[in-house]
């Protein structure tokens, strides 16, 4: 997500998190200004969440990512260099976009002369390449996911920190306890904790669950690479 947007997004989960507070049951309001930045941090992860979602579900590209493999494995096989680009671009997910790169680095080399071990290298560097392109826009906005879940948990920590201060300065006083202040004081505790420690778990499996995403999407890249490399080998042996 790109900073000029990041920042208006931002400033209106600040906003909308102001007015929650402001506007919530009193129960909710005791956890005091310090739930504005919990609610801030619980808009974040959900908006992080759904643009990850949503560039994850791009890349997949169209239709069945194993059938497609196995039609471009079928294709480079049979020498059908054209078909297997033209399928990768149809595709349009990003593991096509590596593969397809890498076959028409490998045409472009081919077209001029015999397959040599060079072919097979510059091939190879634009595989690497397409690569490097590409993973960090499906790694993107995971370390903020990986902080927020960090964070919210220190505020809810130091929610429940000022709530006990507040209840222990209540009974504190001479003679009877400020059962006033002494509630107050306990509600600010659990409504900060819940909310940080709400938002640090969702944080916590979004980030493992997108992390697993990413890897399986880079493992299978460095599978159907090397495949379609050895594959347009055999044109180099043959």
């Amino acid at each position: 997500m790109k900073s000029y947007i990041l920042i208006p997004i931002t400033l209106l989960s600040i906003v909308a998190s102001w007015f929650i507070w402001t506007h919530s049951p009193e129960y909710v309001k005791q956890g005091g200004p310090l739930l504005v930045a919990g609610l801030t941090f619980f808009f974040l992860t959900m908006t992080f969440a759904i643009e990850r979602f949503i560039v994850l579900w791009r890349a997949g590209g169209q239709g069945s990512v194993s059938g497609f493999i196995k039609n471009l494995k079928q294709s480079v096989h049979g020498g059908d260099l054209d078909t297997a680009v033209e399928a990768c671009k149809k595709q349009g997910g990003s593991l096509a976009n590596v593969i397809g790169a890498g076959l028409e680095s490998f045409r472009m080399q081919s077209a001029s002369g015999p397959v040599t071990k060079e072919t097979m290298d510059e091939t190879r560097r634009a595989l690497q390449e397409a690569n490097a392109l590409e993973s960090p826009n499906l790694e993107n906005n995971l370390t903020a996911l990986s902080t927020i879940a960090s964070i919210a948990t220190m505020l809810g920590l130091l929610g429940t920190t000022i709530g006990m201060i507040r209840s222990f300065h209540a009974m504190s006083r001479a003679g009877a306890p400020d059962a006033t202040q002494l509630a107050l004081g306990i509600s600010e505790a659990l409504v900060n904790t819940a909310l940080g420690l709400t938002t640090a778990i969702i944080a916590t499996v979004l980030y493992n669950y997108f992390t697993t995403k990413v890897d399986t999407f880079n493992n299978r890249v460095e599978e159907t690479s090397y495949e379609v490399l050895k594959l347009l080998e055999l044109r180099k042996g043959s």
